[in-house]
């Protein structure tokens, strides 16, 4: 932890005295590219309510000029463009933007409903296929993309898709940082302490933590990014890394502990039940299960597009679909195995212990897939934030579940047969010490 706060201030100082980049897309205007797409597809932008503004720079107007380059914005650009000519497609654009100065600003008409705008590039040579295009340098251009932002103004760079999951995360670190002062100091005593369930409880802390990072790095990122509509790019990848950290060590921490009760529980003292005890078969299968996770959640990050700055919960790709499956199997696995355990255990405390455990795990793991299908009944604009947020509190939600019932003073202690003096929070002989 005192490695944490020097780090966290750095980060803040680099925030603060970092240059303001002041723009939402850079790249290069292609004839080649344009003449390939039948215009070149340049970004996509969800613009909702009034004063929509698109403002486009360019480097070198002479050149655009003598291109004879247009900007072409469609509103909610349907599959059928792909069916019509070159000519008819770039008919076709609700606005055309001719490109003759070094700046244009096009106003997007009152969006009753949020709706996704597309913007294409077109020139002289995108149509004309046996014309031979010229050796001339791709003309470099600024996008900023606006919507209006609560005083009417057009500054907001959030799309419709994203607004709001700033303010969230801003409150998710906020109640991660009140439980933290609250609760720190009864945790720390408990991992000092230690006791049977220790390794759980240093996972448990350390997937915790890594939420926390993973989270305080989306909101960096979205706070320059609502400023400049570009944000800091690193952030955002420490974010996903940190959030896959943790995932692949919440699951490792869940399948160890289920197989590895199943394995022990014929030569298991009574005197010491419950217990994470590894062994060969209980680590491989947690492991590949690790892998797994970890090579899908790998998989479905560098499928993303890279103009996408929001988490990508509810992206539908073949990772994340294959990613949604291995949750769903994992959770019949863990219930295949729990339920062999309550089926033929006779003591209420540990029935109710296991069946604690499956509530956390079987959270963990379904609450994504579930939420995912949820989203349909929404409306576009809101799949992603429905998605997003649902996961990250559910399994906020499951953590929890899982530290009380590891953390607990009275069914903790009766479940593991154990004296209070090597258990965390228990009352007994705490009082007469008077740490509690």
């Amino acid at each position: 932890m005192s490695c944490a706060f020097p780090a966290l201030v750095l980060v803040l100082v680099a925030l603060l005295n970092s240059e303001a980049l002041g723009k939402s897309v850079t790249g290069l205007f292609g004839s080649e590219a344009a003449r390939q797409q039948h215009g070149q597809v340049i970004t996509t932008f969800m613009y909702q309510g009034d004063n929509g503004l698109l403002v486009c720079r360019l480097d070198n107007a002479a050149l655009a000029t003598e291109k004879e380059s247009r900007l072409l914005l469609y509103q909610d650009m349907d599959s059928d463009l792909d069916n019509l000519s070159c000519w008819e497609r770039i008919s076709k654009a609700q606005f055309t933007i001719y490109l003759k100065e070094e700046e244009h600003n096009q106003s997007i008409p009152r969006q009753t409903i949020p709706t996704t705008w597309h913007a294409l590039y077109a020139d002289r040579y995108t149509c004309q296929e046996s014309a031979a295009i010229p050796h001339h340098a791709d003309l470099s251009f600024t996008i900023l993309l606006l919507n209006a932002d609560s005083a009417g103004n057009p500054r907001e760079h959030f799309s419709a898709e994203e607004a709001g999951l700033h303010s969230f995360y801003f409150l998710l670190l906020l109640a991660y940082f009140i439980a933290c002062c609250i609760y720190f100091q009864h945790l720390y005593q408990a991992l000092k302490k230690g006791g049977p369930m220790h390794t759980v409880l240093k996972v448990l802390t350390t997937a915790l933590a890594l939420q926390g990072c993973a989270a305080l790095c989306k909101y960096i990122h979205l706070a320059r990014y609502s400023r400049d509509g570009t944000g800091i790019p690193l952030m955002g990848c420490l974010a996903k890394f940190w959030d896959m950290v943790s995932q692949v060590s919440m699951l490792y921490t869940l399948l160890s502990l289920c197989v590895s009760w199943t394995l022990g529980r014929g030569r298991k003292p009574q005197s010491r039940p419950l217990q994470w005890e590894q062994s060969l078969t209980s680590t491989a299968v947690a492991v590949g299960g690790g892998v797994i996770q970890g090579a899908l959640l790998l998989w479905e990050q560098y499928s993303e597009s890279e103009s996408q700055h929001h988490s990508g919960h509810a992206q539908l790709s073949l990772p994340g679909l294959l990613l949604m499956a291995l949750k769903v199997g994992l959770a019949l696995l863990l219930a295949s195995v729990l339920y062999q355990i309550v089926s033929t255990e006779r003591s209420t405390l540990k029935r109710d212990f296991y069946l604690c455990f499956a509530k956390g795990c079987f959270l963990w793991f379904l609450c994504h897939p579930v939420i995912f299908f949820l989203s349909a009944v929404f409306n576009e604009h809101q799949r992603e934030k429905v998605v997003t947020i649902g996961v990250i509190l559910c399994q906020s939600i499951s953590m929890v579940i899982l530290y009380q019932l590891f953390l607990s003073r009275s069914l903790y202690w009766e479940v593991s047969s154990l004296s209070s003096v090597s258990l965390p929070l228990t009352m007994s002989r705490a009082n007469h010490r008077g740490h509690y």
